[in-house]
C-alpha cells in the first residue's frame, strides 16, 4: 500500500510548523492532517537533522544497502566458483545456459548469473522456453537462401532476393526479408547503408482529449497540469501542479530550480499517491518537452492514466490551469521580491493548501472552497450508494 503522504509534501509542512507562525495543532488542521501524525514528523525531522538520538533514515538505508551488497558479493562468489568447474570439464564445447538454470535452482538469482557472466536475460528465457524453434529453423533456411541469391547477385535489394527466395520455395514477406538483410548486412552494391545517429526519436505527442471542454462529474476523471516559474535572489523556481476539474483541487505539485521530466514525474506520483483511484484518469497538459518525456510516459502506463495534449503555442487549450497559476501570481509571487528559493517554497504551498484549499471559496463551486466541496459531494455520493 502506497504512503498516504509523499514525502515531498511532509518536508513542506514540517518547514512551515517549524516556522513558528502557527501553532502545531492549525498548522495540522490546515494541511488536513492529524495533530499527532504532524508530531511523529517533527520528530523524525529533528533525528535527520541530529537534534535528537536515534537511527536517521540514511542511516537505516546505508545499513540495508552493506547487507544487500554483502549478499550480492557472495552469491557472486558463488557464480564465479561454479562456472569455472563448470567450464574445466573435458567434454567441452559447452553451453552455458544450463549452469544459469542450476544456479536458479540454487537460489541465486538469473539476474546476477547473467551480469557476472555477462550474458543477456532474454536470449537465456527464450531458449529456456525452447531452445529451438520451429520458426528459428524456418528463419535459419530463409537466411541461407537469401545469402546464396546476394552472393549470386550482390546488386539485388532485399525485394528482389525475397523473390530469389520464394523460387526456391522459402517464401516470405518483403518485411521478413529486410529484417534478416539488414541484421546480416547483406545490402545491394547500387544501394546506400543506413546508418544510425546515435538519437533516439522522442514518444509522438497525445491527442487533444478535452478540446477546451474542461468539465468533470466525478473526482479523477480529468486532471491539467502545467509547469510556471519565478525568479529569487538564488535563481528561478519552477513549480509543476496538477489541479482535478472537478473540484478545481490541487492534488499534486512539485518544487524544484530545474525544468526537467523529473519534476513532472514528482508531481503526478505525488497525485497518485494522493488519490489512489486514479485509473483511467484523463491527464491533460500542453506539449512541452517535460510531459513528453518517456519517464512521463512510463509513469502514465503504469498508473493506467490517459494522457492528452492542446495544440502548440495554444494556451487556451489548457486555461483552466493557467487560471489557477493566474492567481498564484496575484497572491503570491508578484507580492514582494523574494531572497531565497525556500521562501518561496513555503509561501507557495502555504497558499495552496491553506488559502486555496480551505479558505478560498468559488463561485463555480457553489461558493464552497474544494476541500468543502469534495467532502460534501463524497458524502452524498455514499449515502445515494
Amino acid at each position: 500500500m502506497p504512503k498516504p503522504y509523499p514525502m515531498e509534501f511532509r518536508r513542506d509542512v514540517v518547514a512551515v510548523a517549524r516556522c513558528g507562525d502557527a501553532p502545531i495543532k492549525q498548522v495540522a488542521a490546515d494541511f488536513g492532517i492529524a495533530e499527532s501524525c504532524l508530531r511523529n514528523w517533527l520528530r523524525d525531522a529533528d533525528v535527520e537533522d541530529g537534534n535528537r538520538p536515534g537511527a536517521t533514515a540514511s542511516e537505516s538505508a546505508e545499513l540495508r544497502e552493506l547487507r544487500r551488497r554483502n549478499r550480492l558479493l557472495e552469491q557472486e562468489v558463488e557464480v564465479l566458483r561454479r562456472a569455472a568447474a563448470y567450464l574445466s570439464q573435458a567434454h567441452l564445447p559447452k553451453m552455458i545456459y544450463p549452469l544459469v538454470t542450476e544456479l536458479a535452482d540454487d537460489g541465486i538469482p538469473v539476474a546476477v548469473t547473467c551480469r557476472v557472466l555477462k550474458l543477456a536475460r532474454q536470449p537465456y528465457y527464450r531458449w529456456l522456453a525452447a531452445p529451438i524453434t520451429a520458426r528459428d529453423l524456418e528463419e535459419a533456411y530463409l537466411a541461407n537462401a537469401l545469402f546464396d541469391a546476394h552472393r549470386d547477385d550482390p546488386e539485388f535489394g532485399y525485394r528482389l532476393l525475397a523473390d530469389e527466395a520464394a523460387r526456391a520455395g522459402l517464401v516470405a514477406c518483403d518485411r521478413r526479408v529486410w529484417r534478416i538483410c539488414s541484421r546480416n548486412g547483406w545490402w545491394s552494391v547500387f544501394g546506400k547503408k543506413r546508418t544510425r545517429n546515435g538519437k533516439q526519436v522522442g514518444p509522438p505527442a497525445h491527442h487533444d482529449l478535452v478540446r477546451r471542454v474542461f468539465t468533470a462529474d466525478a473526482p479523477n476523471r480529468l486532471w491539467l497540469w502545467d509547469i510556471t516559474e519565478h525568479p529569487t535572489s538564488e535563481g528561478k523556481i519552477y513549480l509543476c501542479a496538477i489541479k482535478d476539474v472537478y473540484s478545481n483541487r490541487i492534488v499534486g505539485y512539485s518544487i524544484s530550480d530545474r525544468m526537467t521530466s523529473q519534476i513532472a514525474v514528482d508531481a503526478l506520483l505525488s497525485a497518485v499517491q494522493r488519490r489512489r483511484e486514479v485509473s483511467g484518469c484523463v491527464v491533460h497538459s500542453d506539449r512541452g518537452s517535460q510531459f513528453r518525456s518517456r519517464k512521463v510516459a512510463r509513469v502514465l502506463a503504469r498508473h493506467d492514466l490517459v494522457g492528452s495534449m492542446g495544440q502548440v503555442a495554444s494556451a487556451g487549450d489548457n486555461a483552466a490551469m493557467e487560471s489557477f497559476f493566474s492567481l498564484l501570481q496575484k497572491n503570491v509571487l508578484n507580492r514582494r521580491r523574494w531572497a531565497t528559493r525556500e521562501d518561496l517554497r513555503i509561501a507557495i504551498i502555504t497558499w495552496i493548501e491553506r488559502t486555496y484549499h480551505r479558505r478560498r471559496r468559488q463561485q463555480r463551486l457553489g461558493r464552497l472552497t474544494p476541500v468543502e466541496f469534495e467532502t460534501i459531494m463524497t458524502t452524498q455520493v455514499a449515502l445515494a450508494a
